[in-house]
């Protein structure tokens, strides 16, 4: 983001008319909040990120948008990019166990639910599923979606200004934290705050998607090792 709060450059235009419509938004998340709900009532097998994702790929292509355009194009250095994300990614997580999710334990009195991998533990087959869905579903697939799709269509209802853009990083990632709801309130708080920081990431970045990718999947690697180990404070 530029400091004009707009995209940086080459992210193109929306078209006039009606794909430039508040109210094309407004349907589109009406649709992502019945998809919260199917997956509430357990509607949807294994993770409602496909189906958010196929949303944001309509909603791209009736507005005439890429995904290059929000982000998802090609780096001008990729060991760059590769280096930033990892440190990114350590750094989160070196935060998450040392200083949020203690803070948060403490707070509300329970460790995150982590009852949906209690057959993670030295199970070698199903880990090796884990980290496969850790970068494909988790780091690629939330990326696009949460910081790529959503973050820019709340920032579009505001022009991409300044505060369109502090309104779109706290509303959506908020949103992403109640996403994680299966983790329990404390699961909640923090990966809504874990979603503010991949959120900045992308923004202090250019609109870079590929830098919160690589950070989302290292952070999440690391989780899963923690929890495959038995190493995970609370497991």
């Amino acid at each position: 983001m530029n400091e004009q709060g707009k995209p940086p450059e080459g992210v193109a235009p929306q078209a006039g008319g009606w794909r430039d419509s508040s109210w094309l938004a407004l349907v589109e998340f009406a649709i992502v909040g019945l998809i919260f709900f199917a997956d509430h009532k357990h509607l949807i097998p294994l993770s409602k990120t496909p189906f958010l994702l196929l949303l944001g790929w309509i909603s791209l292509r009736l507005r005439k948008v890429t995904w290059r355009s929000i982000g998802f194009t090609r780096n001008q250095s990729w060991a760059r990019t590769l280096a930033r994300g990892v440190a990114a990614g350590i750094f989160m997580e070196a935060f998450e166990l040392l200083v949020s999710q203690p803070f948060l334990v403490r707070l509300t009195g329970k460790q995150p639910d982590l009852s949906d991998f209690r057959h993670l533990p030295g199970n070698v087959p199903l880990a090796l599923i884990g980290f496969a869905l850790v970068w494909t579903l988790a780091a690629f697939g939330e990326e696009l979606v949460w910081r790529g799709y959503l973050m820019n269509r709340v920032a579009d209802l505001g022009r991409h200004t300044k505060r369109a853009w502090a309104c779109s990083l706290i509303l959506v990632n908020t949103v992403f934290g109640f996403a994680h709801g299966y983790q329990g309130v404390t699961g909640v708080l923090d990966e809504g705050l874990m979603g503010v920081l991949l959120g900045a990431l992308y923004l202090l970045t250019g609109c870079n998607l590929a830098v919160p990718v690589v950070a989302h999947g290292v952070q999440d690697t690391i989780d899963l090792l923690l929890i495959f180990f038995g190493k995970y404070p609370g497991m």
